[in-house]
């Protein structure tokens, strides 16, 4: 069945978190002010002749905003989608210090300041516990990073292993050997979740003492199996992608050097990309979207711009010297608000698990159903008198079978001890084929025992709707309740206040139209002209400010690219010292670009060095023996053997000096 995609833009919401104690000491004046009932946010410096900035996004978030209305205003509809089987993507993005991860995470051990993803687990498996029964749910969740442009996965083995992204044309970008975890509650999930948050990358600078140095993806998947009208189950699959970007940094105040300062070089870069993406489908104007530059947004492919639910909440900063950055952060949140997403149910997909678990069930089922069936009917009798297994019975017998060929066995037993005119040879013949067949009886009945865990397992995995698994989430699901009663009750008075501040300005323009004198008109006249003036001056010096802003960024561009060029340049030092130029040129020349991976490859790598051996002659040993020669197994450094000519020439001597450009 074919849905209908549903197009909507990206939704836009601002935060902005209180004055920090250090600015309070420092003297640090707030210049900015929000209006949550009219979605306005206002950034005014504190000087004579200042023009402020004034932006409008779908939400906005004060000082004192709490962390379950975020929740309920911005998540829960998202969360309501995923769970009708679309995708969704919640991410956080700001200046470094401006309370993303607080916003994403928040403080999980106090329940009034759980963040958004733990928020979402309890609602995920509420919504299950309030489903019908035959409504059946699988749920499982993956926890990535993107550290210095590697991908590392922060719930597996090794954490410091990098993974490649891949796509495929049934099931779109992905990344290659990503673990993911089946879970039946939100204790489990936040088990997860921890345990990654320990493996995160983090660092402290000037700003943040708990820097994020890296960007993180939590991913929650969501299959569930209902009857449709035409009276045939089918799965449908949401997934939610929980992003928690790290902080965009000038390098001038963090005081990043070392490897703080490469961390934060890298994260300017993707979220420069990510900005470019942006830009791209906002203007519209080429059909090319530099997706592939960046790894963040070939994953984010999908959240911007295409099957995809999106929430963006930026985060921001009200100090006075943070001003600039603040800007920066809302006039990219609303170029974000122009961004069209094409969102459909994700039915019948192809890599579902669900359906994949459901015949691996019903297999096992059907096995263990054989198995019973085999109890009643007659064994097949052998010349010597004992029953024997039919040629297509399955290896496994149930217990009770088992019970029943174990007593026959120990009948023979006994029968066989009391014979006297049987010679001991084959006595103990007998005895042996008797424990063969005991030996063959337990297998059969480990088999059984196998297949029966096995079965529990996978059923346990899969979720029935209807039962109540929150646990200690009640709590949290309940407090959450709660605030969306109070916040939709808030919403009501706000929007009678709307109601009435509309009538109010209506009836201030209708008044400033009618004139009782010339000199009224005039007046009237010259104060909209200073207002249009106003607002000439204001976007003059919008222009100004971009037009500046644009040649700080084209200068941190010029600095990373310098950073860049010198480590270019010593990896040439490396190369040119320690590497002749005859096998430079051979490296080169089978240097392979892939584009997906965004990474040079060698061709052949897997047999280059020991990996090489000679094909043996048949005067040569093909045992290790004493006084063994290495050299003529493996080719050396010292020869480089010319296929067209046939022959081998000598070990080219290194530069003694070289030159660097």
């Amino acid at each position: 069945m074919e849905e209908k995609a549903d197009s909507d833009n990206v939704r836009v919401a601002v935060r902005c978190r209180p004055m920090q104690d250090d600015e309070i000491a420092k003297n640090r004046k707030a210049v900015v002010s929000t209006d949550e009932l009219r979605g306005e946010i206002k950034v005014v410096e504190e000087k004579k002749g200042a023009v402020g900035r004034t932006f409008y996004f779908d939400n906005v978030f004060g000082m004192e905003s709490k962390q379950a209305d975020i929740f309920n205003i911005t998540a829960r509809p998202i969360l309501d989608f995923v769970l009708e089987g679309y995708n969704g993507t919640i991410f956080a993005y700001g200046q470094t210090g401006t309370g993303k991860t607080y916003t994403m995470e928040g403080v999980r051990t106090i329940p009034e300041e759980r963040g958004i993803t733990p928020n979402s687990f309890a609602h995920i498996f509420a919504h299950i516990s309030k489903c019908e029964g035959e409504t059946q749910f699988l749920v499982h969740v993956s926890y990535l990073e993107i550290y210095n442009e590697n991908i590392r996965d922060l719930l597996g083995k090794d954490t410091s292993f990098n993974l490649e992204v891949k796509e495929r044309p049934d099931v779109g970008v992905y990344v290659k050997d990503l673990s993911s975890f089946v879970v039946k509650s939100p204790d489990q999930m936040d088990k997860l979740m921890t345990v990654g948050a320990k493996n995160r990358s983090v660092g402290e600078t000037k700003m943040n003492k708990r820097s994020s140095r890296s960007h993180t993806i939590f991913t929650i998947t969501v299959e569930q199996c209902c009857w449709g009208p035409d009276k045939k189950q089918h799965v449908r699959m949401g997934k939610l992608h929980l992003v928690d970007l790290a902080g965009s940094e000038r390098l001038a105040k963090t005081g990043a050097t070392g490897d703080r300062l490469k961390e934060a070089i890298k994260i300017n870069l993707s979220l420069t990309t990510l900005g470019n993406v942006i830009s791209a489908l906002v203007e519209g104007t080429s059909s090319y979207v530099p997706y592939r530059n960046s790894k963040l947004t070939r994953l984010l492919q999908d959240s911007l711009g295409g099957n995809s639910k999106t929430v963006m909440i930026a985060n921001i900063g009200p100090a006075d010297y943070n001003m600039d950055e603040t800007i920066n952060t809302l006039r990219y949140a609303d170029r974000a608000k122009s961004i069209k997403n094409k969102a459909k149910i994700n039915e019948d997909p192809k890599d579902a698990l669900l359906r994949e678990f459901q015949k691996e069930i019903d297999s096992l089922k059907k096995k263990l159903a054989e198995c019973e069936e085999s109890e009643s009917e007659e064994d097949e009798v052998g010349e010597d008198g004992t029953p024997r297994r039919k040629k297509d019975e399955h290896r496994a017998m149930t217990p009770n079978h088992v019970a029943i060929a174990r007593a026959k066995l120990q009948a023979e037993r006994t029968a066989l001890m009391a014979k006297k005119d049987i010679a001991e040879e084959e006595r103990n013949e007998l005895v042996k084929e008797l424990e063969a067949k005991e030996n063959e009886l337990q297998l059969a009945q480990t088999e059984y025992s196998k297949m029966e865990q096995q079965l529990q397992d996978l059923q346990g995995k899969v979720i029935v709707g209807g039962v109540n698994l929150l646990e200690k989430a009640e709590e949290q699901e309940r407090l959450l309740e709660e605030s969306a009663r109070k916040l939709q009750e808030r919403k009501k008075r706000e929007e009678a206040l709307r109601k009435k501040l509309m009538e109010k300005e209506a009836e201030k323009i209708e008044y400033e139209e009618k004139y009782a004198t010339l000199q009224d008109e005039a007046a009237a006249k010259t104060a909209k002209l200073k207002d249009i003036w106003r607002q000439l001056q204001a976007a003059n010096s919008e222009l100004a400010e971009m037009r500046a802003e644009y040649q700080r960024e084209n200068e941190e561009v010029l600095e990373n690219i310098r950073q860049l060029a010198k480590e270019v340049k010593l990896y040439t030092l490396y190369i040119n010292y320690f590497i002749p130029s005859e096998y430079q040129d051979v490296l080169r020349n089978h240097a392979v670009w892939h584009e997906e991976t965004g990474e040079w490859h060698m061709r052949g790598i897997a047999y280059a060095g020991n990996n090489v051996k000679k094909p043996p002659t048949p005067d040569q040993p093909t045992r290790r023996v004493d006084g063994y020669n290495p050299s003529i197994s493996y080719l050396s450094y010292s020869s480089l053997e010319d296929p067209s000519s046939g022959r081998t020439s000598r070990k080219p001597k290194s530069r003694s000096k070289m030159r660097i450009k």
